[in-house]
């Protein structure tokens, strides 16, 4: 796979790098002049150029590229080449990276953005993960198709614990992808049983989480709407 990543910061070397050990191409792009000695990434192409400039995404080959990545420090930067990512080039993916998290809201397919990466929610989002029982945790948002990764530990007074997994009438839009049971990360099948203090975690269409947190919760109340 071909990857190209704007902004060669610490954020963006780190995934070239990972990427690079995983056998992709990746191509570097950062209008810095130092970047040549700035990013330590063997393996990986460097263009010192403006990511937002149509010569330079000329010169980067975007139409070969499988995936983009916009991970500069500049919001504007990265909303204005994922646009151009998508509609000038047809890139097929688009991961955009958010500074800011009051820009979140524009991080969405209209910008040309398949996944937005915002570094403060996803640490506040765990945060919640590590200290809530009963309440619904919003883990990841993906974009396209317009459905969260959710996450809540069921506390000792649900419903459902003790019931097996295909005897719960779950809401629509929603799937349970996995369970965590102390050490062990369990594939859901319909017979297995559900257990007070297990992790579980849904991939739900956001107009069904209120009804999940009810159905796994009775009693919480349903998180608040999502800041824009």
């Amino acid at each position: 796979m071909r990857v190209t990543i704007a902004g060669a910061g610490k954020v963006g070397r780190s995934i070239a790098r990972e990427l690079l050990s995983n056998g992709h191409e990746v191509l570097l792009i950062d209008k810095d002049p130092e970047l040549p000695r700035l990013a330590p990434t063997e393996g990986a192409e460097i263009l010192t150029s403006d990511c937002c400039e149509i010569s330079a995404l000329d010169e980067a080959d975007l139409p070969s590229c499988q995936v983009v990545v916009a991970a500069t420090g500049d919001d504007k930067a990265n909303l204005v080449l994922s646009l151009l990512a998508k509609t000038e080039y047809g890139v097929p993916r688009v991961v955009a990276r958010v500074n800011h998290p009051k820009n979140e809201w524009m991080f969405n397919e209209s910008w040309g953005v398949d996944v937005a990466v915002s570094t403060p929610r996803m640490l506040s989002a765990l945060v919640e993960e590590a200290v809530t029982v009963g309440d619904l945790v919003r883990l990841f948002t993906f974009r396209q198709g317009e459905a969260n990764l959710v996450e809540l530990t069921l506390p000792a007074n649900s419903e459902i614990a003790g019931q097996r997994v295909g005897d719960v009438v779950w809401p629509i839009d929603t799937a349970l992808v996995a369970i965590v049971r102390g050490t062990h990360v369990i594939a859901p099948m319909p017979d297995d049983p559900l257990e007070s203090g297990d992790e579980v975690l849904f991939v739900c269409n956001p107009s069904q989480e209120d009804a999940l947190q009810e159905l796994l919760s009775p009693g919480h109340l349903p998180r608040p709407p999502a800041e824009e």
